[in-house]
């Protein structure tokens, strides 16, 4: 897998602002490529996690899932291994304080991945024109 970049700038700003409390959010793909964040309705936020209600989920295809964690630390805890193994195989964890160099990623068992970035050209939905 890779991200587009602008999909990750748009994640370290949304964690920036979400700051104090955790930012959560699912990722989807266009073909290998991680292109959209999904902010699942219902989502409950504090300083100390983040809470997907992922019954809530749109019926859209995500690949994995993405959160900050205000604390700076990118490991993830057991509630995130469990989110890990149900859900997706790429997860993104940002810390504080949310730049280019603060984020790791994870497969499905909580190992470290690398993804690349990568430049993506987004195409317009004319139907939304």
């Amino acid at each position: 897998m890779k991200i587009a970049r602008d999909t990750l700038n748009f994640i370290l700003e949304v964690c920036k602002s979400s700051y104090p409390k955790e930012f959560a959010g699912m990722l989807s793909a266009t073909g290998d490529v991680i292109t959209d964040v999904v902010v699942v309705p219902g989502t409950e936020s504090t300083d100390e996690s983040a809470v997907m209600q992922l019954f809530m989920l749109p019926n859209i295809r995500t690949v994995g899932s993405v959160h900050s964690h205000p604390t700076g630390n990118t490991r993830p805890s057991a509630a995130d291994l469990e989110l890990f193994e149900a859900k997706g195989s790429v997860h993104i964890i940002v810390g504080a304080p949310y730049t280019i160099s603060s984020w790791t990623c994870y497969d499905k068992e909580g190992n470290t991945v690398k993804l690349e970035i990568v430049d993506y050209e987004f195409k317009e939905n004319e139907e939304n024109w």
